[in-house]
């Protein structure tokens, strides 16, 4: 559904409609220049060949200097493989993993991704639904409840797309427990890592207890917080050697390598060379979240929960409609405003919003939705 609101966007931008779109989950910031120099010294040097299929040796290492500098982390080259983008990595993690009729839980609203690749691996989604009495996010107790000897996998998202809830340290680990005992593996999303927002603190999930990090296959990459959608770029990190082999064999199969040039563009990204930008980015996101969360909040029949992190506001229109698919073509073909609906994410009554824009462009958004609110409510 995300791609379908962006793509109806931009056929009515096309046809000369003064379009502003909220529905793309991707920066409008422009990759760091050390990033660009990395990739363009590689191409000059004629870095143009094949690889292993899980990275080149540098590359391996600095995503395990990652790990160690900021979660904590200790891995070991054999543990990591690089993929073309953390979707990619899910879907390495996903085929391998599960067989015809396991279950994967999923707490909702969640990734609209997740819940399509576990059904393309033969496997069954289990939707956990969540309150905004617990802040979107799954607890203890439905986890408990949710468990059963079919389950295989638990996908945890922090922060999340689309709501932008950070699990607390103290929150994974009351998780943790509930699976110890158990074989059941985490896929832990962390794309969103470094976007996080007034004094909110991540917690990498694998770091939590010596269980988590045995059963946590750690899903991350640069799309989101370093600006490199286009450069395809995710990893993910797990103890089990023995999983990471069949993952990397699956992807031999499939895309082999991903691109040289951005395997060597990526490590001065992971070794902490961009982080003073990083920074500048996080706060731009930060004051725009805190300025579009209040402006939507002025508007009667909506709400919405200042974000922890990541770039999107999850709005809560129940007041106004109960169907945010129509709500949002309405708002779409009749004020030219592109947002995400709630449905798509496994959540019926909000739409997502990406304040991944400039803070005019956001103003200006706000306002038209605010008008069409006020008609609705007529």
């Amino acid at each position: 559904m995300t791609i379908a609101i962006s793509t109806l966007a931009r056929e009515l931008k096309e046809q000369g409609k003064d379009i502003v779109s909220f529905s793309a989950g991707e920066p409008d910031f422009d990759t760091p220049r050390r990033i660009k120099e990395a990739a363009i010294e590689a191409i000059e040097a004629g870095f143009t060949r094949y690889t292993a299929v899980a990275g080149i040796p540098e590359l391996l290492d600095a995503v395990c200097r990652k790990l160690e500098r900021d979660n904590g982390l200790s891995y070991e080259r054999e543990m990591i493989l690089t993929s073309n983008g953390a979707k990619q990595s899910l879907f390495n993690l996903t085929q391998a993993l599960i067989d015809e009729g396991d279950e994967v839980i999923i707490p909702a609203p969640y990734w609209v991704t997740y819940p399509e690749q576990v059904k393309y691996a033969g496997g069954v989604p289990v939707i956990v639904e969540t309150s905004e009495e617990n802040g979107l996010k799954m607890t203890p107790e439905q986890l408990k409840a949710a468990l059963t000897s079919r389950t295989k996998l638990l996908i945890l998202t922090s922060p999340s797309n689309p709501t932008g809830a950070v699990y607390s340290r103290e929150e994974i680990q009351a998780i943790g427990k509930i699976l110890e005992g158990t074989d059941v593996f985490v896929a832990s999303d962390e794309m969103y890592e470094k976007l996080v927002y007034d004094g909110t603190e991540f917690t990498a999930t694998a770091s939590v207890s010596d269980d988590l990090y045995r059963r946590t296959v750690t899903i991350n990459g640069l799309s989101k917080s370093v600006a490199m959608t286009g450069w395809r770029f995710g990893y993910l990190a797990c103890p089990n050697v023995e999983l990471v082999k069949k993952m990397t064999s699956l992807q031999s199969q499939s895309t082999s390598n991903i691109c040289s040039i951005t395997q060597k563009a990526a490590i001065p990204a992971l070794l902490g060379e961009v982080d003073d930008e990083i920074e500048r980015m996080r706060q731009a996101f930060e004051a725009r979240a805190h300025e579009a969360a209040e402006l939507i909040n002025a508007i009667d029949g909506l709400s919405v929960r200042r974000p922890q992190g990541a770039f999107y506001l999850f709005v809560n229109i129940q007041e106004v409609s109960s169907d945010s698919m129509q709500f949002c073509s309405d708002l779409l073909e009749r004020y030219g405003v592109a947002v995400v609906p709630g449905i798509g994410f496994g959540a019926e009554g909000y739409f997502r919003f990406s304040f991944a824009s400039d803070i005019v462009t956001i103003r200006e958004g706000i306002r038209r939705i605010e008008k069409f609110v006020q008609e609705l409510r007529a």
